[in-house]
């Protein structure tokens, strides 16, 4: 079954490119349902990423037999050990596609632009062989977009996603006789997003990727995801939040109100508190009672809190 793309997922310099964080709702999701799928000690086996070196593609190398090994890249490290690519290249509306049969070969077919411009084959690789892992998971939301979105992030997550934020970058093309801006990008996620996933990896397995990118717009794109992953670890009852939010928490919880992302029930005397996990947004529920370090059972992460 061809996957079909989202106007966007694929972007050339006629289609302006979104920024911000406009689908954190669906990559957060994503998140749990990933650690839900493997587990934390699943999740921990892609602590390390796909190393640039692996991926590089230069000019003179054949161009099947080096879709073929960089396809090869990513089966092993997605840890598919039976699952064969066939890669081709044709023109087409979409970065690219691929056949979900039941393998164990797979029919991976990549944009003919690929095949003079090589920088971004690991990428459309990456994203494409996801699909492959997620759909012998089983794991899949319900919608194109949605879907999509699981895809971007698990690549991102997993160790091979900094390659497509990497795809993201703004040059000069001439055009006629003028010399103007293009931009380009792969993917659904906005490129702060792809950032931010990057960076809820970093700080989850220490894996920093940012010396790798090439492209100065995508490590750009990264420093603004890292900066709002980090607001997930300062947020009450997090025992690092600011003394503006703790306040507010505080004030929330004499009155038992829902605050940004916690909420308080029981009574004055046995109040609960419940937020999301940091790290894989697995709902946590905790008496309120003050300090107190609290391990999260679905990934693992010991927390810091005053509830």
């Amino acid at each position: 079954m061809a996957e079909p793309v989202e106007p966007g997922a694929s972007a050339a310099a006629s289609e302006p490119i979104v920024h911000g964080f406009p689908h954190l709702v669906t990559i957060q999701s994503a998140l749990t349902a990933l650690y839900r799928r493997l587990s934390a000690d699943g999740v921990a086996r892609f602590a390390a990423s796909v190393h640039p070196e692996l991926v590089d593609f230069p000019d003179g190398d054949d161009l099947y037999l080096g879709a073929q090994r960089i396809a090869r890249v990513m089966v092993q490290h997605f840890r598919l050990p039976d699952a064969r690519m066939v890669v081709g290249f044709r023109d087409m509306v979409h970065a690219g596609n691929v056949e979900l049969a039941a393998g164990p070969e797979y029919f991976i077919e990549l944009h003919a632009r690929f095949r003079t411009d090589r920088r971004d084959v690991g990428a459309a690789l990456a994203h494409e062989v996801m699909h492959v892992y997620l759909h012998r998971l089983g794991l899949e939301f319900p919608g194109t977009r949605d879907n999509e979105i699981l895809t971007d992030t698990a690549t991102a997550y997993l160790g091979a996603g900094w390659l497509l934020l990497d795809a993201y970058r703004e040059e000069a093309a001439i055009r006629g006789e003028r010399l103007m801006m293009s931009a380009y990008k792969l993917g659904y996620l906005t490129p702060e997003e792809f950032g931010y996933v990057l960076a809820k990896r970093a700080l989850a397995f220490g894996d920093d990727i940012e010396p790798w990118f090439r492209s100065a717009q995508a490590r750009d794109a990264y420093r603004e995801g890292l900066t709002r992953a980090r607001q997930d670890l300062h947020r009450p009852p997090l025992a690092a939040a600011g003394w503006a939010a703790r306040r507010r928490y505080a004030r929330d919880r004499r009155g038992l109100a829902s605050g940004p992302d916690y909420a308080f029930d029981g009574t004055p005397s046995a109040v609960r508190v419940s937020f999301p996990c940091p790290t894989c947004r697995q709902r946590i529920r905790l008496p309120s009672r003050g300090r107190v370090r609290a391990r999260c059972t679905l990934c693992h992460s010991v927390l810091d809190c005053d509830t």
